[in-house]
């Protein structure tokens, strides 16, 4: 500690764990990009977003802000990139959501449409792959 003494707040700060000559620092600074791309897709028309993309992005922030919290060295820079980034996707599944009540579908329906709009976005199928009841014989 002897060694930060007589060092300038903006000193200890480019020294320090997670200052700018680490990539503790670069990374969050680069994820600043998913953030502001989610914020101008604000603007785009809810029936392109995809559902299942959100829920990612909002899962990847959720468990990354509480990581970002325990880990040695605590990184706020981090913490506050994820933050932000599952918040818009919060706000953007809100859209979607609901987008899809607005379409007449009750609750499960506009849930399970989270995950069709990213069918009619991709075009890629979403299989059921739960095993079907045998059906009576006649």
């Amino acid at each position: 500690m002897s060694a930060a003494k007589g060092l300038t707040p903006l000193q200890k700060y480019m020294q320090s764990e997670t200052g700018p000559k680490t990539i503790h620092f670069w990374a969050p600074v680069m994820k600043w990009a998913l953030v502001f791309a989610g914020i101008s897709d604000l603007n785009r028309p809810v029936e392109t977003l995809s559902g299942t993309q959100q829920i990612a992005l909002f899962a990847t922030g959720a468990i990354w802000t509480r990581w970002c919290l325990i880990i040695k060295p605590k990184n706020y820079l981090l913490a506050s990139v994820n933050f932000f980034l599952g918040a818009v996707a919060g706000v953007q599944l809100t859209r979607v959501f609901n987008y899809q009540r607005s379409l007449g579908k009750s609750y499960p329906e506009a849930f399970q449409g989270l995950f069709a709009s990213a069918q009619a976005a991709t075009g890629v199928k979403i299989v059921d792959t739960a095993p079907k009841a045998p059906e009576p014989a006649a």
